[in-house]
């Protein structure tokens, strides 16, 4: 019976238990694509992924990432767990690493301590900012379990968004509502009926701006319709949430950086580094960084 060696970081989090956990199998050559979905199923991590060899050989990796109900076109976290893997694993990968993803090329910087010690990543977005659906507040408001006036629409009104993979972004009015939000599973599907541009991934990611610092974001993400509640730490979300409110911005072109807190509500507190550049052409591309903490290594036979 074939087996396949796996491992297991927990990312953007400097603390083992905390972050956003990830599967990764490195060298998952042969695997199925029924086998894959069934391991990720198995996990049931928001996501793992693997590594296969690249279409163009000049690039590190084909990378697939699974959730435990689908394929995912890009995600942010298993982009930064799966690099921090790899340049563990393979020293000479410790500086650009190219994924090929089915959102297109992810290229990310290996991130390294001072004693030289790999310790997370920075993945720059495949897209530039995209903007579809505008969603209206009590839609929004119903999957998360608020009130619709506890959804804010002064900078902007909830909208379909993403750079590689799409989101419903929505900010809240205070942080003690986005400490209330919760999933609803009925509004999510009910939802996803209603705007069907969504792809049938209703994914509702609310935040809300820290009052000591408006570049200090406290975030959630609700994702029942891919099999996962509850995302800990979701890097492209992030991603698209930093190039949204840089869209935003008024003046010239320029870069914003963010310092975003998630999965605290669920004991699992992360630190995602996100930042938008906005191009003189309007365009709006995002990365996002963080650091990884290994956990576990293992086989899986299939």
């Amino acid at each position: 019976m074939p087996s396949y060696e796996y491992h297991t970081v927990d990312v953007f989090t400097e603390q083992r238990f905390g972050g956003n956990p990830l599967a990764v199998f490195p060298r998952a050559s042969g695997l199925s694509d029924a086998q894959m979905q069934s391991l990720a199923r198995e996990i049931n991590y928001s996501e793992t992924t693997f590594v296969l060899p690249p279409a163009d050989p000049t690039h590190t990796a084909r990378v697939r990432i699974f959730a435990p109900a689908r394929e995912m076109p890009f995600a942010g976290h298993p982009n930064v767990g799966t690099a921090y893997v790899l340049a563990r694993l393979e020293p000479r990968l410790a500086g650009k690493i190219v994924f090929e993803e089915i959102a297109g090329l992810v290229s990310i910087d290996v991130l390294k301590g001072p004693d030289g010690q790999v310790t997370g990543a920075k993945i720059a977005a495949p897209q530039p900012l995209s903007l579809g659906d505008s969603i209206p507040a009590e839609v929004v408001a119903g999957c998360a379990g608020l009130a619709p006036s506890e959804i804010s629409v002064g900078i902007h009104v909830p909208v379909f968004a993403g750079v590689g993979m799409g989101f419903v972004i929505a900010e809240v009015a205070s942080r003690e509502a986005l400490g209330r939000a919760a999933p609803v599973l009925a509004a999510f599907h009910e939802a996803a009926n209603r705007f069907p541009g969504t792809g049938n991934r209703f994914q509702v990611h609310l935040y809300v701006r820290d009052l000591s610092d408006p570049r200090r974001l406290h975030t959630r993400m609700f994702t029942p319709l891919a099999g996962v509640g509850e995302d800990p730490a979701t890097g492209s979300a992030n991603a698209t949430l930093a190039a949204l409110l840089v869209h935003h911005t008024q003046g010239s072109p320029g870069t914003l950086a963010f310092d975003i807190s998630q999965g605290v509500e669920m004991g699992r507190p992360s630190r995602l580094l996100a930042s938008a550049t906005k191009s003189a052409d309007g365009s709006v591309r995002a990365t996002v960084s963080g650091s990884c903490v290994p956990v576990m290594r293992g086989h899986a036979e299939v």
